[in-house]
This record gives structure tokens, C-alpha cells and sequence, in this order.
């Protein structure tokens, strides 16, 4: 589910807490998170709702002046129509991890099983962080290709490098954090 940043910014502070979407299946679930580069979301409903049963209180619960507003947002869009209910938990927990660059021993350690696991039978982790370290700002395209990897899987597996506080994606592209550059500095352990 995508949260714009006014959105994002109109829950956080309490003045809405609704979101409306179409889908086919819901993305998200109730007693789940959002997490974005701006903080936390906590999911507390998501109710299939006919569009004639959205209320006033709705409406304003989701920053839309009038009825005619929340047609034209889903307008063209196939689906059931869900009522999301959301609140604001706290700041993206990855920003911290991301800035630290003083790894200790233990959580190199642990990095080093978690992303070792990740690379499976396949290696690309410390690849594709080498790449995105050399060419910041380089399209998801671009990297997908130079890796010779799909852009969906490239995508996945760059959310899951972010995760650990690793990356950071940038208007166009990623790059490094400054974790995930202490990270490929540390000398590579012999077997």
C-alpha cells in the first residue's frame, strides 16, 4: 500500500487516519505496519466497504471535502473498495540502523549468517551492494541489467538489503548507507 508524503504527513499528526483503496485482494491486514521512509504506520482495520456505505465521517477521516472527491481517486480502478484504518507509530526504525557505521564484531557477525543465508546458492548480496556503492543513483533498471537479474527480483531483493539498514533508495536509484559501506569495508573472512 503506498502512503504519499502529504498523507503520510496528515496521519501523522492526527488530522487523518482513513485511507481508501480498490483491490482485487488487500495488501495489508489489520494488527500489521506500514513502514516508509517516514515513519511508521500502524494498520488497525481494513473493511470491505460498498460505496454507498462511506459516510460523511469517512470522508472527513480521509481528507476528502466532498463524496465526488474519493470517486474521482477511484475512478478507473478494479476491485472492492476497503476502508484502511491507520495511526501513526513512530519514526522508520531503519533510519538509526542505517546511519550507524560502527559495527561491532557480534553484529558483523550476525550481518554476515543473516546476508550469507539471503545469497543462498546464488551469491548476489555483496554484488549488487559493490554496484549500487560504485554507480549511486544508478536505475533499478540499469542495475537489474548489469547484474543480469530481473527488476522485480532486483527491487525485492534491494527491500530486503534496505531492511537491514544496508541501502537507501534515492528519487531515482540507491546507494550505500552508511552501514552498508562499513559493511564492504570489513576485510572478507577467509573460509
Amino acid at each position: 500500500m503506498l502512503i504519499d508524503a502529504d498523507d503520510f504527513e496528515a496521519i501523522a499528526s492526527g488530522r487523518f487516519d482513513t485511507a481508501f483503496r480498490k483491490w482485487i485482494r488487500p495488501t495489508v491486514k489489520a494488527g500489521g505496519t506500514l513502514t516508509t521512509a517516514a515513519g511508521v504506520l500502524a494498520i488497525d482495520a481494513v473493511d470491505a466497504i460498498a460505496l454507498n456505505a462511506v459516510t460523511p465521517e469517512d470522508l472527513k477521516r480521509a481528507g476528502f471535502e466532498a463524496r465526488s472527491d474519493l470517486d474521482a481517486m477511484l475512478a478507473n480502478r478494479e476491485g472492492t473498495l476497503f476502508r484502511i484504518r491507520l495511526r501513526y507509530l513512530g519514526e522508520d526504525p531503519r533510519q538509526a540502523l542505517r546511519e550507524s557505521s560502527d559495527i561491532s564484531g557480534a553484529q558483523a557477525d550476525e550481518l554476515d549468517q543473516t546476508l550469507s543465508r539471503m545469497d543462498g546458492s546464488a551469491p548476489w548480496v555483496r554484488r549488487t551492494l559493490e554496484l549500487i556503492g560504485s554507480q549511486p543513483g544508478l536505475s533499478a533498471q540499469a542495475l537489474a541489467q548489469q547484474l543480469e537479474v530481473a527488476p522485480a527480483k532486483l527491487k525485492g531483493n534491494i527491500r530486503r538489503l534496505k531492511s537491514l539498514g544496508l541501502t537507501e533508495s534515492l528519487a531515482m536509484g540507491y546507494r550505500l548507507s552508511p552501514r552498508g559501506q562499513a559493511w564492504l569495508d570489513r576485510p572478507i573472512a577467509s573460509a
